[in-house]
């Protein structure tokens, strides 16, 4: 298979040969007509926090192996090639459920195994307060329990490999060690806690922070505070949500400058009702309305988001125009820089790469990216 386009790093014309799973080579191109008619090529989009898509919730006590299969296909019409399940707070028996569900098309389709990069559990060990909680269930909230997340490691087949959590919760610490210790990594989310405890997490070994910014209080002091802390500590990846929605773009630029792209991650961070009309809707933790211009709030109390209806192309688009960013910096803040924050490998326009790939179409700042085609480890799997 041969692939040519505009490549991302600097728009030059480049023909990327595959051969299995890799690139084999990648050279220069010289095209008869005008290059800006080619797409862009660059590496698959690597989200860390899907929830799922249209209706379906990878917490739902009931969700099977071919629901998995269904969500995780559509997400390569958007250009991502890999992605991390996410799983907010839930009872342990739906937590099972899950993670069991995920392992099972994980283990019955090569592809989807590939996708997976791993599971993300966002919860159940976060800060019960209004604000930090954000739409997680209340009554599921519990401290972090080393043997319970024993259990769900071992249903989920060793998938589990980011785990969110809240350095204030009980036995957040040892917890943090021991995690750490198994090759999961720790990010700091839904928390109201001190600078103290930040930084307790911090030396632990907590390498991440989950949507930045967000799942937080409506107002906190102005210094010191949680995000104060986890902005200004170098051993931070710092996760943000870039859907239009969630932070406003002076805020993302200050948390791009303060982590500088190589250290900031985009996630579109999608809710279970992405791809689902607007309109009201009933999930464990309450109402929620996907409301007319797409953003998704909590019913009973609007000014507090429940998860994003935008996906990570949308979301690159946006940090490009919002932060003042190139294409390949906001490209690699949603995917080499994942990679890179959960050890896993980064995919490149490079030989010898896995040939995850994506062909787009973008006029610059302030247009939307429109994806061609993606292929996943050697295959197409959306386009043409």
């Amino acid at each position: 298979m041969q692939l040519c386009g505009r490549s991302y790093v600097n728009g030059e014309p480049i023909c990327v040969t595959v051969e299995g799973e890799r690139i084999a080579r990648v050279e220069p191109a010289w095209p008869e007509r005008n290059a800006a008619e080619w797409p862009w090529i660059a590496p698959g989009l690597f989200d860390l926090q899907i929830n799922g898509h249209k209706g379906v919730w990878f917490c739902d006590p009931n969700l099977t192996a071919q629901q998995v299969l269904t969500v995780l296909e559509a997400h390569f019409a958007f250009g991502i090639t890999r992605l991390c399940p996410t799983l907010i707070t839930a009872s342990f028996a739906a937590l099972a459920a899950g993670v069991a569900a995920i392992r099972q098309a994980c283990e019955s389709t090569a592809w989807a195994d590939k996708m997976v990069a791993g599971i993300h559990l966002e919860g159940p060990s976060i800060s019960p307060e209004e604000g930090p909680r954000g739409a997680h269930p209340l009554n599921q909230i519990r401290p972090a329990d080393w043997q319970e997340f024993s259990r769900l490691q071992e249903i989920s087949g060793n998938r589990i490999r980011l785990v969110t959590l809240a350095p204030e919760t009980g036995n957040a610490v040892a917890f943090i060690r021991q995690a750490v210790a198994s090759g999961v990594t720790v990010s700091i989310g839904h928390t109201a806690a001190t600078p103290e405890q930040v930084t307790a997490a911090i030396d632990a070994g907590a390498t991440l922070s989950t949507h930045l910014g967000n799942g937080a209080h409506g107002m906190i002091r102005r210094h010191p505070n949680y995000i104060w802390e986890q902005l200004g500590d170098k051993r931070l990846f710092a996760c943000i949500i870039t859907d239009g929605h969630h932070l406003p773009a002076s805020v993302i630029r200050s948390i791009v400058r303060a982590k500088s792209t190589l250290h900031t991650i985009i996630t579109c961070d999608s809710a279970g009702l992405a791809g689902c009309p607007p309109g009201r809707y009933q999930i464990e933790s309450g109402e929620v309305e996907i409301l007319p211009e797409g953003k998704i709030v909590v019913a009973a109390n609007p000014q507090y988001l429940a998860g994003s209806a935008q996906l990570t192309d949308a979301c690159v688009a946006y940090a490009i125009q919002a932060a003042g960013l190139s294409l390949h910096d906001a490209w690699n803040m949603a995917s080499r820089n994942t990679a890179r924050a959960l050890k896993v490998e980064e995919h490149r326009l490079a030989r010898g790469s896995r040939a995850d790939l994506t062909l787009f179409d973008w006029n610059g700042p302030g247009d939307s990216i429109r994806i061609r085609a993606t292929i996943a480890a050697g295959e197409r799997r959306f386009g043409a």
